[in-house]
C-alpha cells in the first residue's frame, strides 16, 4: 500500500514537469496554467483520487487554506512592487489612484447591493462578500501584469499596481463585514473601525513598508562591503524582507500586504547595484509560481458538486453582474478623462478602459479573505453561502479570464499598445 503523501509528491512533481516542459505550447493557447492546476486539483480531490482533502467528516480546514494563500499573496505583492520602476509621484500613479480610490469602492458597494437585494443577505454579510470578491488578484493576474521592470505599458502598470495595493481598501471592509456579523449595532464599533482599521492600519502599513526594507538594504550593502555573502544565498535577502516586513507590520496592527508591496517599491529604488533587485525579482517570481500551484490544487480539491449546485443561481447572479456590469462600468467611470502617462493631450484608448474592466481577475486573494473570515467569526448558513459563491466565482474567473487573457492581450498589443510610442527614460526622469 503506497503512502498518500508519497503519491501526492509524485503527482505534483509530474505536474510541474509537464507544465514546465510544455510551457512553450501552453502559453500560445487560450489556456492558463491556473486552469490546468485547477483541473488537477479536482482530480486529486474527493471526486478523483481523494489524495487532497481539506474537508474531513464535514470539517473544513480553513486555517491551512488561510496560511497557504496568505504566503502566496505576500510573495506576489512583493513581486508586484519590485517590477515597478515608475517614480513615486501622484501624477505618474494617477491610474492606480483611480483604480483603488474609485473602482474598488464601486466594486465593493456594487456587490454589497447585489448581496442585499438579490441574495437575501444582511448588510454585514453583503459588505463582507463585496470585500472578498472586489480585489483584483495579484497572483492569477500575472499574465496581464508588467512583464519586467522595462515594461512601461499603462494597462499592465495599472493592473500590477492595483493588484499590489488591493489590501489598502479591501481589508478594511473585510473587517467591517466581520464586525457587522458579530454586532449589528454599528455604533458600538464604527469609530474604532475608522480610527484603527482604516487610518492606522493603512498608515502603519506604508510606514513599515518603507522603514523595514530600508534598514535591511542598508545592513546588506554595508556588510557586503566587508565580506560578500554566498552567491547561492543572496536571493534569500528578498524572502527575509518579505517575512520581516509582513510580521513586524502585523505586530503593530498594520496591513501586512500593503507593507510588503511598498517594500518591493522601496527595494527596487534602494540598492546601488540595480542587478540586486532584478535577481531578487527572478527568484520571487519562481517562488510565486510554485506557491500558486499548491494553492490552486487546494482550491480544486475543495470543490463539491452538491453545494456548488445549491448556490449555482446565486453564484451566477454575482458572476454576471460583477464580470459584465459592476467591474466594467466601474472601470469606465473611474477612467473618465484619464490621460496615459506617455501623453497629457489624449485620453486612454476606449479599448484600454474596457480591458481594465474585464481583467478584474478573482483568485488567491479572495481565497485568503474568505479563509480569514472563517477564522474570525464567519459561520453557519452565511458562511456556506459566501464560501460557495466565492469558490464558484474564482473557478469561473480562472476559466473565462484564463481563456481570454492570451487573445485579448495579443489584440491589445497589436492594435493599441503598438500604436503608442515607447516612453523614453528622460520622460520618467522629469518626474523624479
Amino acid at each position: 500500500m503506497f503512502d498518500i503523501y508519497i503519491i501526492d509528491l509524485f503527482v505534483i512533481g509530474l505536474l510541474l514537469l509537464v507544465v514546465t516542459l510544455g510551457s512553450g505550447w501552453i502559453t500560445r493557447l487560450p489556456l492558463s496554467f491556473s486552469l490546468i492546476y485547477l483541473l488537477v486539483g479536482i482530480f486529486l480531490g474527493p471526486y478523483g483520487l481523494g489524495l487532497i482533502q481539506l474537508r474531513r467528516d464535514d470539517v473544513f480546514n480553513a486555517e491551512l487554506l488561510e496560511k497557504i494563500s496568505e504566503l502566496v499573496v505576500i510573495v506576489s505583492v512583493f513581486g508586484c512592487g519590485l517590477k515597478i520602476i515608475r517614480p513615486l509621484n501622484f501624477q505618474v500613479w494617477g491610474i492606480t489612484s483611480r483604480l483603488i480610490g474609485l473602482l474598488m469602492p464601486i466594486s465593493i458597494f456594487g456587490l454589497a447591493v447585489v448581496g442585499k437585494l438579490f441574495l437575501g443577505m444582511n448588510w454585514g454579510e453583503a459588505i463582507l462578500l463585496g470585500a472578498i470578491l472586489a480585489p483584483t488578484d495579484p497572483v492569477l493576474a500575472s499574465e496581464v501584469q508588467l512583464t519586467d521592470t522595462n515594461d512601461r505599458d499603462e494597462l499592465r502598470f495599472g493592473l500590477t499596481s492595483e493588484g499590489g495595493l488591493n489590501d489598502a481598501l479591501a481589508f478594511p471592509f473585510v473587517y467591517f463585514g466581520i464586525y457587522a456579523l458579530k454586532d449589528d449595532n454599528w455604533h458600538n464599533w464604527f469609530k474604532e473601525w475608522i480610527v484603527i482599521d482604516l487610518f492606522w492600519a493603512i498608515a502603519a502599513g506604508i510606514l513599515m513598508g518603507i522603514l523595514v526594507p530600508k534598514v535591511i538594504v542598508w545592513i546588506d550593502q554595508n556588510l557586503q562591503k566587508r565580506r560578500s555573502a554566498d552567491k547561492l544565498m543572496e536571493d534569500f535577502v528578498g524572502i527575509s524582507i518579505i517575512l520581516l516586513t509582513y510580521s513586524l507590520t502585523e505586530f503593530v496592527n498594520g496591513y501586512g500586504f500593503l507593507a510588503v508591496f511598498v517594500a518591493g517599491l522601496v527595494v527596487q529604488r534602494s540598492y546601488r547595484n540595480p542587478e540586486k533587485p532584478l535577481a531578487q525579482l527572478e527568484f520571487i517570481e519562481q517562488l510565486e509560481k510554485l506557491l500558486e500551484v499548491g494553492t490552486i490544487l487546494l482550491l480544486g480539491s475543495i470543490l463539491l458538486f452538491k453545494p456548488m449546485l445549491d448556490y449555482a443561481f446565486q453564484s451566477l447572479v454575482v458572476i454576471i453582474l460583477l464580470f459584465v456590469f459592476i467591474r466594467p462600468l466601474g472601470a469606465w467611470v473611474s477612467t473618465i478623462s484619464k490621460h496615459p502617462f506617455s501623453s497629457h493631450r489624449r485620453n486612454l484608448h476606449p479599448g484600454t478602459r474596457w480591458l481594465f474592466g474585464w481583467f478584474g481577475i478573482r483568485g488567491v486573494g479572495s481565497l485568503y479573505y474568505l479563509a480569514y473570515a472563517f477564522s474570525n467569526g464567519l459561520k453557519g448558513e452565511a458562511a456556506e453561502q459566501i464560501a460557495w459563491i466565492t469558490y464558484t466565482t474564482i473557478v469561473v474567473s480562472v476559466i473565462v479570464h484564463g481563456i481570454s487573457a492570451t487573445p485579448l492581450m495579443t489584440w491589445y498589443e497589436a492594435h493599441i499598445a503598438k500604436q503608442k510610442k515607447p516612453l523614453p527614460a528622460s520622460t520618467i526622469d522629469e518626474f523624479e
